[in-house]
């Protein structure tokens, strides 16, 4: 008799044990992911690049018939009157202005003066679990919880500390989790995660 309960508080032992170490690995699933800002954070300072959808001013002084807008296409193209297609996926503005000068200084215009600017950055896009999923207009400025905030909010189960962000960086998409607050930039597309609890 003795010996039958010793067996039974040591397969109770063994059971809480057991519970325990199936509650912690669950709980586990639920914790934040190791924010990885480093990813990014070499390319926060960096000029502004251009790709699709960027919407453009340029201005060539003294010129009316060449300043006008023009968006950014498909192929991260403008096309300008007098020098055709332009490309700009990568570029600055500044080296833009540059590209555009030296192609029209080539036997169209002496000594062009060029001007771009970016009137509308390109869209960010947001997915998971928010109310309104989509592609949004960029507001300078704006973190991850703006985005969330444009989109409707939070979806019942998002995760409200973290979410994931792609961003193209020299031209390879990188993923890395980040907090809510970390900055947006043009382009993003930001995953909120679904959280357990």
């Amino acid at each position: 008799m003795l010996l039958s309960g010793f067996f039974v508080k040591l397969r109770f032992s063994k059971f809480i044990h057991s519970m325990t170490l199936a509650v912690m690995v669950g709980l586990n699933g639920c914790a934040t992911p190791y924010l990885n800002t480093q990813v990014f954070e070499a390319s926060m300072n960096d000029a502004y690049t251009l790709s699709s959808g960027d919407r453009l001013r340029i201005i060539v002084f003294g010129q009316d018939s060449l300043s006008n807008a023009y968006v950014v296409d498909g192929s991260g193209q403008i096309s300008v009157p007098l020098i055709g297609l332009v490309e700009c996926r990568a570029l600055t503005t500044a080296q833009l202005e540059m590209q555009i000068a030296r192609r029209l200084r080539n036997g169209f215009l002496r000594e062009p003066r060029v001007s771009v600017e970016v009137e509308q950055y390109r869209p960010f896009f947001i997915l998971g679990e928010v109310n309104q999923s989509g592609q949004y207009p960029y507001v300078n400025g704006a973190t991850i919880q703006t985005a969330v905030a444009i989109a409707g909010g939070f979806g019942a189960r998002g995760a409200r500390s973290y979410a994931e962000v792609t961003r193209n960086i020299n031209g390879l998409p990188k993923t890395a989790a980040v907090p809510i607050t970390f900055p947006l930039r043009p382009g993003d597309t930001v995953t909120i995660k679904e959280r357990y609890f």
